[in-house]
């Protein structure tokens, strides 16, 4: 007889219910009306069974369409009778339990609640498939009671008995059931990857492949089995939730955590700090501020003294600059030590004069830090003091030292100035690489300058007509107008725009020139203005009356310089303006961060808050191997025109940020990128070198809740010309909080750009282009920063190859299309279904439905509504829990073939060889030639619609129409209800009166007449 087994292994999380914070739970499993529980584990709020449960199936064909209850219960032994607690209950269908034990898998499943209030968290761990045959049971029997399921102690994966006698096989996607067929002949070596279980856990090591004879030595280590996480199969469809659906890398997927910040804890009270920054962990810091010194002793025999102070905390220590020459210094210069870093109760505040040898020791001041006082913001920052300066044995000497000391966290003022402990071997001219700070882009406007037409130019060779075109230089962008021939007076009638930033320090060049050979051009003349002159037009506003301005020749400068006017001049009538109504784009519309327009008299009130807690990171990897080190990373994150770059921590793979930025938001369809870098500049590296990107994360803000805290880690990926690498896992914590509420659900029915984009939009062909000169200034202004935020880093901060060619992206948004068209597909076959009568019951009560609806037309609209609604009801229960990330097989990376990473990652224009760019060629021709073929079939299907009434075919138009006037003569003269009635019972009819050929109007239309046959 057929079994089921049910291996349950272990529950996490669970909800406490015995009001001392536990619980004690067991599991009960019911199959068709057989009953099964596993054991009480006492006081376990993350309780382990390792039980198999055995259940018999009695009709192993209905095993598909049964119902696998697994209930959680707390045990409450009151006076020797148990009770019980609902804890959670999880509904598997039979249709996703494999066949046999080599192809199922340990699966993660949610915890569900059994009613609208109950208070339920946690998941359960289960194993479930079934045997088919007596002796397989009885060998599971055996198992089961001379072995149980080891962990692994450091991993905390489960491991199947080492007795396994079948390996894992692949099973293919698309032939499920050939597949299934062919297991018998052979064995294949399956491959399960695991959808990850947010315990933040590495997945384990693939087992070794194993010989497919029967022969085949055992293995010396036991196979892990690969834990799966289920949420996808609840809300699938029974025909989705079969063992061979394609499961992305765990390695790739996002991880929940569970951080200690107030904002996770629900903080309510304590210091300051906590309710401000509450979404991040504290970090405290040992503050001290160095002011100045004063009436300093002379140390060299010179009678000069060169003073620096030294900061001494354990193995740490901290330099100002020394001073030259100087009894009465001055630095203003703060240090902060990481108190978990402190190795000493004595913090010791020394002043040295600086020498050729050994530096003089000048005088000290220490402190007990057990003794100094704790600062929290928003208090006052606390005054420094004047100290005596001892010598080594404690004794006063000449010279006073001013000083503050305390003790602070990272909310601190004085935090992103000051010196780090974490960068004491950091010399004084690279520190400020390594501090935090926030950056503001340049405010962009569109700059329009229509070149109407000139007069009266005169060209150097008086016999002959000039071809002359104008040529507009702003800063360093240069377009040019068309062309036209042989004219003194041309017309052009151009339109060019360019992109400007405040402050307006750029001038417009407006040159005249003339083609007089390939390559070779003549000037006839210029003009200038000064970009701050230029009027602003905002939104649809009347635009600025044409100028006409006077061409100066080149040569009458440098002849005779400014002593000269000229009595004639030719001129150029233009007229240009800034457009201040506009967004400028510097990223792309699909994940822009700010969708304002440029004048700040046109923007809308902020909607809310974002907040964004840069926790830490962790497994990251070696960027500096070569030059013996590890990682120097921070971060840069970027929403709106704000851009904020976290302090650098030196060589470490685990780096811990907790550094928290604030951003207003305006719209909630806009999106945050946060990005991870290396550090090349920390020690006196090159100008040229470049920061090493680690990473990034895109979060779309309308996808959050508001005011709950996200607390995720989100892999690193990066894209590579050798495949698709992860460096490591970057922790977030992340809150959106609306204040107008009103606005924010009104800004859903407002248009996504400015209202320019739309009553004057841009030409496409210039989009692109304008969106790199908008990334070139933004870069060149972040990059004049100090510290400077570096072209490499902004580049790929705002996705500028996004627009160029790649093969996997293309695949990818193919499969994105067809992802759409597979649920219009389902409803189509569904309705199939319902035609062909596969389930009676439901055609049956479509029929009923169908009936009602014809005789109460009144109800279809608030029956279509109420469907809607019901159905988005229905799907609440089973929306995202976490934010969207980035991924890897939507974007097809994980499996890319590594010739078209190379293209894709090529130069533009190309420097690859001749025979690799033909052969690439040729296959963009073969996927040409196929999306041509899909292309011609659609144009034939809509001539042959055009056909119908247009006589290119007159018997099948004069069949056509008098067709119509039948139809209209006998529609008029019956009721509409018993013409749709007629007409929806002949659709639906019974299999057994249809016909597997085409219907009379699908020959009809396929006779029609395409101009495919048209074409050469």
């Amino acid at each position: 007889m057929s079994k089921l087994v049910v291996v349950v292994l272990d529950a996490y999380d669970l909800m406490p219910k015995d009001g001392q914070g536990s619980a004690s739970p067991f599991v009960e499993v019911e199959f068709e009306e057989q009953r099964q529980s596993t054991q009480t584990k006492h006081k376990d709020l993350n309780p382990s069974w390792n039980e198999k449960l055995f259940f018999n199936v009695n009709n192993p064909s209905d095993l598909a369409n049964k119902i696998i209850d697994v209930t959680v219960y707390n045990d409450r032994k009151v006076n020797r009778d148990h009770h019980k607690n609902f804890l959670g209950r999880v509904r598997i269908s039979g249709v996703s339990v494999p066949s046999s034990e080599s192809e199922s898998s340990v699966q993660h499943y949610p915890l569900d609640k059994r009613g609208l209030f109950s208070h339920i968290k946690g998941d359960i761990a289960l194993k479930i498939y079934a045997v088919h045959d007596g002796t397989s049971h009885h060998a599971e029997q055996v198992r089961a009671t001379s072995t149980s399921i080891p962990e692994n102690e450091e991993t905390g994966y489960f491991q199947e008995s080492q007795f396994q006698e079948t390996p894992f096989q692949e099973i293919n996607t698309n032939n499920f059931d050939e597949e299934k067929k062919k297991k018998k002949k052979e064995q294949e070596v399956r491959t399960f990857h695991s959808i990850g279980t947010g315990t933040g856990i590495p997945p384990p090591a693939a087992p070794p492949p194993m010989s497919a004879g029967m022969g085949f030595t055992a293995m010396k280590e036991k196979a892990p089995v690969v834990q799966t996480r289920a949420d996808f199969a609840k809300a699938a469809s029974p025909s989705v939730m079969h063992m061979q659906m394609p499961r992305q890398n765990p390695d790739f997927l996002l991880v929940e955590t569970n951080p200690p910040v107030a904002a996770r804890l629900r903080y309510r009270g304590g210091d300051k700090t906590s309710s401000t920054y509450d979404l991040v962990e504290q970090m405290h810091y040992l503050y001290v501020n160095v002011v100045k010194a004063k009436d300093l002793p002379v140390m060299d025999i010179s009678g000069s003294l060169d003073p620096y102070v030294e900061v001494k905390l354990g193995n740490y220590k901290g330099q100002t600059k020394h001073l030259e020459k100087n009894q009465n210094p001055v630095w203003h210069q703060i240090f902060a030590f990481s108190k978990e870093r402190v190795q000493s109760n004595l913090l010791e505040v020394i002043v040295k004069d600086k020498d050729f040898g050994k530096d003089d020791f000048v005088g000290k001041v220490v402190f007990d830090v057990l003794e100094i006082p704790l600062r929290v913001p928003p208090d006052s920052p606390l005054a420094p003091q004047w100290y005596k300066l001892a010598d080594k044995k404690g004794d006063k000497v000449k010279g006073e030292i001013m000083l503050a000391v305390w003790m602070g966290t990272q909310a601190d003022e004085s935090f992103p100035e000051a010196w780090h402990s974490d960068a004491h071997n950091i010399s004084h001219s690279n520190l400020s690489n390594t501090r935090s700070k926030v950056y503001f882009s340049p405010k962009l406007y569109y700059l329009r300058i229509h070149v109407m037409e000139a007069q009266d130019l005169v060209p150097h060779d008086k016999g002959r007509l000039p071809d002359p075109y104008v040529k507009v230089i702003v800063g360093n962008q240069i377009r040019p107008t068309k062309i036209l021939q042989k004219t003194l007076n041309p017309v052009w009638d151009d339109q060019l725009m360019f992109v400007a930033s405040e402050p307006f320090e750029d001038y417009i060049i407006i040159s005249v020139e003339a083609r007089i050979g390939p390559g070779k051009d003549e000037i006839l003349g210029r003009a200038m203005i000064p970009v701050r002159d230029v009027p602003q037009r905002l939104e649809t506003s009347k635009p600025p009356d044409p100028r006409w301005l006077s061409l100066l020749k080149p040569s009458v400068a440098e002849e005779e310089g400014e002593k000269r006017k000229e009595k004639f001049s030719s001129k150029i009538l233009l007229r240009f303006f800034l457009e201040s109504g506009y967004h400028v784009l510097d990223e792309s519309t699909h994940f822009s961060s700010d969708l304002q327009p440029s004048s700040k008299h046109l923007r809308k009130q902020s909607i809310g808050i974002l907040e964004l807690g840069i926790l830490s990171a962790k497994n990251l990897q070696p960027m500096k191997i070569k030059d013996g080190k590890m990682t120097d990373p921070y971060c840069v994150a970027k929403y709106g025109n704000k851009w904020v770059r976290t302090r650098t921590l030196l060589d470490t793979l685990s780096p811990r940020w907790n550094e928290q930025y604030t951003w207003e938001v305006h719209d909630p369809c806009t999106v945050i990128t946060i990005g991870v870098f290396d550090n090349s500049h920390t020690n006196g590296s090159k100008d040229d070198a470049r920061d090493q990107k680690i990473g990034k994360v895109r979060i779309r803000l309308s996808t959050l809740e508001t005011d709950r805290v996200y607390t995720h880690y989100y892999p690193l990926l990066v894209l590579t010309p050798s495949g698709l690498k992860k460096h490591g896992e970057l922790q977030l914590a992340l809150r959106f909080t609306c204040t107008a509420w009103v606005n924010m659900v009104a800004q859903y029915g407002r248009p996504l750009l400015p209202k320019m984009h739309y009553v004057h939009p841009i030409p496409v062909r210039h989009i692109d282009w304008l969106r790199h000169q908008a990334m070139l200034i933004v870069a060149a202004r972040l990059q004049r920063a100090e510290p400077p935020l570096r072209r490499e880093v902004v580049e790929y901060m705002l996705d500028v190859d996004y627009h160029m060619w790649s093969l996997r992206r293309s695949k990818a948004n193919f499969h994105r299309i067809m992802s759409l068209l597979s649920g219009v597909a389902a409803v189509c076959k569904w309705f199939n279904d319902i035609c062909y009568w596969r389930n009676p019951i439901t055609t049956c009560l479509v029929h009923v439905l169908f009936l009602i609806l014809v005789c109460y037309p009144e109800l279809i609209l608030p029956t279509i509504f109420l469907y809607l609604f019901v159905i988005g009801i229905w799907n609440y229960r089973f929306r995202p829990r976490h934010p969207p990330h980035m991924d890897a097989r939507l974007s097809q990376a994980e499996h890319a073939h590594p010739d078209e990473l190379d293209e894709e990652f090529d130069s533009f224009p190309t420097s690859r060889p001749s025979d690799i760019v033909r052969m690439r060629y040729d296959r963009m021709r073969s996927v040409a030639g196929r999306v041509q073929t899909v292309v011609g079939d659609l144009a034939s299907q809509g001539e042959r619609a055009q056909a119908i009434l247009s006589w290119r075919d007159p018997r099948a138009t004069a069949i056509f129409i008098i067709f119509s006037l039948i139809w209209a003569v006998f529609i008029y003269i019956t009721p509409f209800q018993v013409v749709a009635i007629l007409f929806g019972l002949y659709w639906l009819r019974h299999p057994r009166f249809r016909s597997k050929m085409h219907s009379v109007p699908v020959n009809f239309f396929k006779r029609l007449p395409s101009k495919s046959d048209m074409l050469l």
